[in-house]
């Protein structure tokens, strides 16, 4: 538990220039932009030279490139992400509002696509070459090519629109009404995670079959124990390794299309907020959703690392 303590801490303190990178990268980004935060704040107003240069002046927009950086650092360190040009809003007010949405369809997209591809790639490695092999196979295969939007459409089609199973958007709050939430979140957890889980289903399937041919398997199984207790205590264990780093690198993915999700079954999470954002011209808001998203990658990841950890002893033993 010590070995775990100090590594999680040394993974910490190198958090910390990556932190700062994202935010560098962040901010370079968004001052080349063309967005302009005087222009959408007297959107529709027909404002002066003086006025635009005076709303600029005021909010430091006018000084030199490393104060406004360092300015923008010291603010973020205060949970300070700038006020929204056209509603006047603090940032993370509506960041705050619409992240726990945005969250809770990236985590049950990827409770989705964990349980689908344990039971896939478990399944096709014991039936190796036989046919539930070669149709999950064909199943995966055909899910890794199919985009999460092209399926969110489908859905909406066939199953909301035609069968009438579930809402074609909108969101019920789980507060208000599990079964209303269920409702409105099935179709767009689903179509986000189904790439990710024919993906990592490959990846369990390969994962689980080297682990099947070794050594140790076949002694244990030919000592009389029960294959499915084999499989279950020491071949899943040992092969969820690669299947765990795989499953970090996709969370960006999840985060990433929720946004697009978002959108098409016009959820009010971080995507609608950013698209909206985007259109309107308000760059404080898009920054403040980006570095949002991009933290909450980063955050994840270091999650996934703690139960690369945990399920890996020689690992920890190796970094302690």
């Amino acid at each position: 538990m010590v070995a775990v303590v100090r590594i999680l801490i040394r993974r910490i303190v190198l958090l910390v220039p990556l932190m700062l990178g994202i935010i560098m990268f962040v901010f370079i980004v968004m001052r080349f932009s063309d967005s302009d935060p005087a222009s959408a704040y007297f959107q529709g107003a027909n404002p002066t030279e003086q006025q635009l240069h005076d709303f600029r002046e005021r909010n430091g927009l006018l000084d030199p490139f490393i104060v406004r950086y360092f300015d923008f650092v010291g603010d973020l360190l205060r949970g300070d992400m700038g006020v929204s040009a056209l509603t006047r809003a603090p940032v993370v007010d509506q960041v705050t509002t619409a992240l726990p949405l945005t969250m809770q369809l990236t985590f049950l997209g990827l409770g989705i696509a964990v349980v689908l591809a344990l039971l896939g790639g478990v399944t096709a490695a014991i039936y190796r070459d036989r046919f539930p092999d070669q149709l999950i196979r064909v199943v995966s295969l055909t899910g890794v090519a199919a985009p999460g939007f092209w399926l969110a459409l489908l859905m909406i089609q066939y199953l909301a629109v035609d069968a009438g199973w579930f809402p074609t958007s909108g969101y019920v709050n789980p507060a208000d009404s599990l079964t209303g939430w269920l409702k409105t979140m099935t179709l767009p957890a689903l179509a986000l995670s189904l790439p990710v889980a024919a993906q990592l289903t490959r990846i369990v399937r390969t994962a689980v079959v080297e682990e099947l041919d070794r050594d140790y398997v076949r002694t244990a199984i030919g000592s009389g124990l029960p294959p499915v207790v084999v499989v279950g205590r020491n071949v899943l264990r040992n092969a969820l390794m690669n299947p765990l780093t795989v499953l970090g690198l996709r969370v960006g993915y999840l985060l990433g299309g929720a946004v697009v999700i978002e959108t098409i079954f016009n959820l009010p999470g971080m995507g609608k907020l950013m698209i909206d954002a985007v259109k309107n011209g308000d760059p404080a808001v898009v920054q403040g959703g980006v570095l949002t998203i991009a933290f909450g990658f980063v955050i994840v990841n270091l999650f996934i690392d703690i139960l690369y950890l945990l399920v890996n002893p020689r690992l920890r033993s190796a970094e302690a």
